[in-house]
């Protein structure tokens, strides 16, 4: 098992109440694996540095997480199959 930073930025169309539940229910992913979800951060909205899909704002979230390297793998994959996400940064913490 192996700590781990996600960073996502989410399509700033989706509700800023929502944007914690849409973000639970790609770390269900880790939990039913037999990971842990440590914290999960939600930035708000933020305006980006370069335009993203033609947008120019996102919601950041960032999530600790505990899990094995296959987990955090299929993790990042489910997130940038999606299009509700615009992008994703995943970091091995304890590196």
């Amino acid at each position: 098992m192996r700590q781990y930073e996600l960073m996502v930025i989410v399509d700033p169309e989706v509700d800023d109440r929502q944007v914690g539940t849409t973000i639970d229910k790609f770390l269900q992913v880790v939990k039913n694996d037999g990971g842990t979800v440590d914290k999960v951060d939600v930035w708000g909205r933020r305006r980006l540095a370069y335009p993203i899909k033609k947008k120019d704002e996102g919601s950041y979230v960032v999530a600790n997480f505990t899990s094995e390297p296959a987990t955090a793998k299929e993790l990042d994959r489910q997130l940038g199959l999606s299009e509700l996400i615009m992008r994703t940064k995943l970091l091995r913490a304890d590196a």
